[in-house]
């Protein structure tokens, strides 16, 4: 295959893979496939490393479906309604793949790189130390605002296995209310009938 057939097929992966987001840090490769299966035929799924914040931070991947159509399908559909993998508080996030979130992406053809050292007397000097800044800024704020959301979602956790316990004691209740026969007994004083099922 030459370089221009190489990138070709490349942009047609490209067009069948969708950006997955705010995962739980818990989840694999089988887990992904298993929940995006009952929307299509998943053909690979790609764990992006997060090098630089912390181990429990929401996880990012790549799924590569088996057509275009497939991964359009599953992207508006998750924009409507909220989609859970893990059964954790944050829904999933989906968008379409870009050429840049690729680390194996074969080289555009007839596309060179150049690079070149910036003398600090040159106009575009000061540039570039403006937008260094300004990223150190944005990688700051979001640091922040990912620990925010990381806070909310351990509350918003706590919270539904505080319901979750409370429920299952209001069952236990119940059940114990038909076990020893206290149902029955409420049932003949007000004159009702109940069914042994």
């Amino acid at each position: 295959m030459d370089a221009d057939e190489s990138y070709a097929a490349f942009l047609e992966k490209v067009k069948r893979t969708m950006y997955i987001d705010n995962m739980s840090p818990l989840a694999t490769e089988s887990v992904v496939k298993a929940a995006f299966n009952q929307f299509g035929n998943v053909l690979s799924v790609h764990f992006i490393p997060n090098y630089l914040d912390p181990k429990n931070v929401p996880h990012a991947a790549l799924v590569e479906m088996e057509d275009p159509k497939q991964a359009e399908k599953i992207i508006a559909a998750m924009e409507v309604y909220p989609f859970m993998i893990l059964g954790m508080p944050r829904p999933v996030r989906a968008r379409p793949a870009k050429l840049e979130m690729f680390d194996d992406h074969p080289r555009k053809p007839g596309r060179r790189i150049r690079c070149c050292w910036i003398d600090s007397k040159d106009p575009n000097f000061e540039v570039a130390q403006k937008i260094k800044k300004l990223v150190k800024t944005h990688a700051a704020e979001k640091s922040f605002l990912l620990m925010e959301q990381l806070k909310e979602e351990e509350k918003l956790a706590a919270q539904q296995n505080e319901t979750l316990k409370a429920n299952y004691r209001k069952f236990e209740l119940i059940d114990g209310v038909h076990e020893d026969g206290t149902a029955k007994q409420l049932a003949h004083y007000y004159n009702m009938r109940i069914s042994d099922s």
